[in-house]
């Protein structure tokens, strides 16, 4: 990688200066999906309804919600219909300004850590359970079958767990500690498991915190993710900035007193500890060049200040953990090092210098996005692996966009580009694209059933691009100086609501909806909740959420997906056959042939389906053309626990020909329900 020298001029006083940055084969079909819910409290159509807008908590507000909370929290367990075995752990409490409080669960099972046990309620001013959603939608009497007694021992897990992060390219793997007996919940029937913990590096240099699940009876493993969170960046800055220090005349450290005293530490290409704290005998930090250590520290520092700033003044949230205690920086990291990463275990940001150690990664969106996987962290905890880790990554591109306009730096004015700054490829472009992902190469623009195995940073794609078109909509537009044309899989318009808005509905479902295993289906009934309790259900902004994750792959439109230009001339051509679906990971097929039409399908091919099933958040469902191109129509949803699938879904077919034997493929990937189907019918 190579990057271009940009010219900064020297900081005076309590100035200096910060840059930009941060860290990251499109499906042919594309379907909308079933019908949805929302909140019932209603609200302008315009403009948010203030009641559902979280409250700024102090931090002994906060503390004294907490207290309450664990205090009821043996009355909470029964309320919700737990077992005499399971023990609630208070984790996070967000209040609405209306009273209404969102209380965010561990659990743990005759005292071991129930890992995807997680769940978030909902309650009303007057204590009423408004709503609850839970990481894993396994039974009481499930997790009562579980016997904690182990087959293995522990240093069979250690083993198991050393021999899958060297095999990942780990470099002087070594588990932190020993192996610790967990419930693993979050893959379906709850069992008894081992967790362990590998540190060392990674491959890259980057510090090692992979997390290995190992089945406590076979010694299998069932689960890996990685604590390090992280992005690939190299930057350099955009102009003079106040920082935030402390001290007087002749003694200064980067000490923010404003900001939970966040500190910014010289780790002088060490790669462990804090480091040595940014001290100096005047408030001028840095003169703009990489080869003042002093630099890469004022931009770090003034990344953390702007990112604190946003979180607190647009959401009401103090500081990463919502306690208005600081996390701090370390730069310098390693040599030659190009990233930069977040890390839970010292709640701290740290920075490369990148290659050469000539362009650090220190830039107001890597802050940016550092610093919110650490609120990812302390809020949904969203598993970094799978669907989860895609949207851990793409929370954190949302709010670094988010901070970059917050911020509006004159010199690197908010944009949807990430990394546009740094030169990573060293043809000028940008690092990602949010208005179409796959202009990266690598990144996605819309979900399909495989994309849980696709790297994290590349899976985030469908996410960041549901934020462009919530924000700002599909086609072509200027907006900063910057030219975007953003896709649909649909083919058919998104209007956008404005960033503002997406900004609220993003972060208010990551506090409150989303848990540790939140799919991309799941991000969108939990978006769509929120929508519905800012703006109610009938609003406009309700229905872009919708139009936005339509234009994604990902749920029906607002209107069915209608193009009022094809409507199709109403042939039916169905198939009345039952056939039973197993239950299981098998899939099974209902068929029509369609004969009699001229060339293409319709771009508004009715999938009428008729499905018995005891619960269809089991269900995989696709319409599968003649030649085998796939359309998702429904993806699977283990919080959706209602019984059957009575839909008309709507496809944009129109690049298929028309004659030829349709299928309806539905697979159950979850064990445990089961179904039928009634019918299948396609409508011309």
């Amino acid at each position: 990688m190579r990057s271009t020298h940009s010219r900064r001029t020297t900081a005076t006083g309590a100035l200096i200066a910060a840059a930009a940055l941060l860290a990251v084969g499109v499906q042919t079909g594309s379907a909308s999906a079933a019908p949805d819910t929302g909140n019932a409290r209603t609200a302008s159509a315009s403009k948010a309804n203030p009641g559902a807008l979280a409250k700024q908590l102090s931090p002994s507000q906060r503390a004294e919600l907490i207290r309450q909370a664990t205090e009821s929290r043996a009355a909470t367990a029964k309320k919700l219909g737990l077992g005499s075995q399971e023990k609630l752990v208070v984790r996070d409490v967000i209040q609405d300004n209306d009273g209404t409080t969102h209380t965010r669960y561990e659990r743990t099972f005759d005292g071991l850590p129930v890992l995807g046990g997680d769940l978030v309620v909902q309650e009303s001013k007057a204590g009423a359970t408004e709503s609850v959603v839970k990481a894993s939608r396994a039974t009481a009497s499930q997790l009562k079958a579980v016997d904690t007694v182990a087959d293995i021992a522990p240093a069979a897990a250690s083993k198991q767990a050393l021999g899958a992060a060297k095999a990942a390219g780990s470099d002087r793997a070594e588990a932190d500690k020993a192996p610790r007996k967990v419930v693993w919940m979050a893959s379906g029937t709850p069992q008894l498991a081992y967790e362990t913990v590998v540190g060392g590096l990674q491959e890259d240099g980057t510090p090692n915190a992979l997390h290995v699940i190992t089945d406590a009876s076979t010694g299998a493993k069932l689960y890996e993710w990685q604590a390090i969170e992280n992005g690939v960046g190299n930057t350099e800055y955009s102009g003079q900035v106040t920082l935030g220090t402390s001290g007087s005349s002749g003694s200064y450290s980067l000490t923010d007193t404003a900001r939970g005293s966040h500190k910014t530490y010289n780790l002088n290409h060490g790669t462990s500890g804090k480091g040595t704290l940014f001290s100096g005998s005047d408030d001028v930090w840095g003169n703009g060049s990489a080869s003042n250590a002093e630099t890469a520290a004022a931009d770090a520092h003034y990344g953390a200040a702007e990112t604190w700033d946003y979180y607190k003044e647009v959401h009401g949230r103090n500081g990463i953990r919502g306690d208005g205690v600081g996390a701090y920086s370390r730069v310098h990291y390693g040599n030659n090092y190009v990233n930069a990463f977040w890390d839970d275990s010292c709640f701290c940001m740290t920075y490369g210098d990148g290659s050469g150690n000539a362009n650090p990664l220190t830039a107001l969106d890597v802050a940016a996005h550092e610093m919110s996987h650490g609120v990812t962290s302390n809020t949904a905890g969203l598993n970094y692996s799978g669907e989860s880790g895609g949207l851990n990554e793409a929370t954190s591109d949302i709010f670094a966009t988010a901070v970059e306009f917050y911020s509006n730096n004159a010199t690197d004015k908010g944009d949807y580009l990430i990394g546009e700054k740094i030169d990573i490829n060293g043809d000028g472009t940008p690092l990602r694209y949010q208005d179409k992902p796959s202009k990266d190469g690598a990144s996605k623009d819309a979900w399909y059933s495989g994309i849980g195995n696709v790297d994290v940073h590349y899976s985030s794609g469908p996410a960041n691009h549901f934020f462009y078109l919530l924000s700002e909509g599909s086609g072509a537009k200027t907006i900063n100086g910057v030219n975007y044309n953003s896709p649909t899989s649909d083919g058919l318009p998104v209007t956008g609501i404005g960033r503002a808005k997406a900004e609220q509905i993003w972060f208010k479902a990551l506090t409150t909806k989303f848990t540790s295993t939140t799919n991309y289906a799941g991000a969108r009934t939990g978006t769509l909740a929120v929508a519905g309790e800012l703006y109610g259900t009938s609003s406009a902004e309700y229905k872009a959420v919708q139009d936005a994750w339509a234009g994604i792959n990902v749920g029906e439109r607002s209107g069915g997906g209608t193009d009022p230009g094809d409507p199709g001339d109403g042939t039916v051509f169905e198939n009345n056959s039952v056939v039973s679906i197993p239950d299981g990971r098998s899939s099974v097929t209902s068929a029509v042939t369609v004969s009699g039409r001229s060339g293409k399908a319709p771009s508004t091919l009715k999938v009428g389906v008729d499905i018995t099933h005891t619960y269809r958040g089991d269900l995989v469902i696709d319409l599968v053309a003649p030649d085998g191109s796939t359309y998702r129509l429904k993806n699977a949803n283990i919080s959706d626990s209602a019984n059957d699938v009575k839909a008309t879904y709507t496809v944009n077919a129109s690049s298929e020909t028309a004659n030829g034997t349709w299928k309806l493929k539905v697979q159950d990937v979850y064990r445990g329900d089961t179904g039928k189907i009634n019918s299948f019918k396609l409508t011309f």
